[in-house]
């Protein structure tokens, strides 16, 4: 369907019901294409002449790019190196002057080979990558999505593959990895600073933590990344070098280093948050704010009756800044209801309600096996989608001849 026709309906369309169905993957199952298709397969079988649009979504880490090619964006294949140095095939999405660049499909925990962390030498190089290969292609936007990231290295890969240099106190080239920053002496940024020059970055970042300390890149998230206590600290401590050798190349005033390594956000993907706020002179958003404003997803709501969104599971971390509260508060805005779909429900009707869902639908209200749920969510996805559409859609008005003419 044209746009023009979702804002001005025929005479029929406006008797057929319209959904929205606007998912998150269900994370290691189904992408976020996958959920809408076989939503939208369960609500035609209640309401065969409905209109259902798919809109995937994503809260900027995996599947950010998937959520902009979607979305009409032109996928650019690009090979480069995974967060332990081996090739990965990845690409960026390009519509006109704007790419879409998603760190977990190049430096990622689900880039590293066996699964195996690598906490103290995974790097970021190949998001670098990346960015400079949409900058070479004529870009002068890159919206950058951050989740996911397998390394703690602030950033310095990133940076390196754009063209900053960093050096030991010897002269050498430091090695990749966050281990690495604790010999850092210099840091060169000239070239770097001339490939940057002309382009905006924006990040979508959903976390608030510092670069360092308590609540730091290495401190909350290091664990995750395979990181020991020991490791951690002595991680935190090569941070705050590169924070402070930074400041020194960037010739801050007295005190601004601190400010910066402490702004929210800095320590978002290992620290790639600080890289982007201090080096690219990057604009951090939420994630999901920046996605629906990348696929258009305020536009996709004129006209419908109803919005499906959902994820593999609704919990607590739903409610702050993930793909399911940021597209029921959009809906909310428009005043169009949201339901959810889901592999499983952690959420009471009050939590759902807070978070603008009028109610979930989980494939474990169907099947109490969750490894089946995983194994088949399809047709358990479809019995859904059936579910909702009998809950919450308007019967159709339309006659047997407006029907047989759609």
């Amino acid at each position: 369907m044209r746009p023009a026709d979702l804002l001005a309906p025929t005479a029929s369309a406006r008797q057929r019901p319209r959904v929205v169905v606007a998912s998150d993957k269900f994370k290691g199952t189904l992408t976020s294409a996958e959920v809408a298709a076989a939503v939208t397969s369960g609500v035609r079988r209640v309401h065969p002449d409905a209109i259902v649009d798919a809109v995937p979504v994503a809260d900027g880490g995996d599947g950010t790019l998937a959520a902009a090619v979607a979305a009409g964006f032109d996928l650019v294949p690009v090979t480069v190196s995974g967060p332990t140095g081996e090739p990965v095939r990845s690409g960026f999405a390009r519509r006109g002057e704007v790419a879409v660049v998603e760190l977990a499909d190049a430096s990622g925990l689900i880039r590293l080979p066996g699964g195996i962390p690598a906490p103290m030498t995974a790097t970021s190089y190949g998001t670098g990558e990346l960015i400079a290969a949409a900058i070479d292609a004529g870009c002068t936007r890159v919206i950058l999505g951050v989740g996911g990231s397998a390394s703690t290295e602030g950033g310095a890969g990133l940076v390196r593959a754009l063209g900053a240099r960093l050096y030991d106190a010897n002269g050498a080239e430091l090695t990749e990895g966050g281990a690495a920053l604790s010999a850092l002496a210099t840091v060169e940024l000239t070239e770097l600073t001339e490939r940057l020059a002309g382009v905006e970055v924006v990040v979508a970042c959903d976390v608030d933590n510092p670069l360092t300390g308590p609540s730091g890149a290495a401190a909350t998230y290091g664990p995750q990344k395979g990181a020991s206590p020991a490791q951690v600290e002595e991680l935190d401590t090569a941070l705050t070098n590169w924070a402070d050798l930074v400041a020194r190349a960037r010739r801050e005033p007295a005190g601004a280093a601190a400010d910066l390594r402490h702004a929210p956000g800095a320590g978002a993907a290992g620290g790639v948050g600080f890289a982007a706020l201090a080096l690219l002179g990057a604009q951090l958003r939420p994630g999901i704010e920046l996605v629906l404003d990348l696929v258009g997803f305020h536009q996709q709501l004129a006209g419908a009756d109803l919005v499906v969104t959902g994820e593999g599971a609704l919990d607590e971390q739903t409610l702050h800044g993930k793909a399911v509260a940021g597209v029921a508060a959009a809906a909310a805005e428009a005043g169009i209801p949201v339901v959810a779909v889901c592999g499983t429900n952690r959420l009471d009707v009050a939590r759902l309600e807070q978070a603008g869902v009028l109610a979930a639908y989980a494939l474990t209200d169907l099947e109490p096996d969750v490894r089946r749920c995983i194994a088949d969510p399809v047709p358990l996805l479809r019995q859904l989608g059936e579910q909702l559409a009998a809950d919450h859609l308007p019967r159709s008005t339309m006659t047997t001849t407006e029907r047989g003419a759609v």
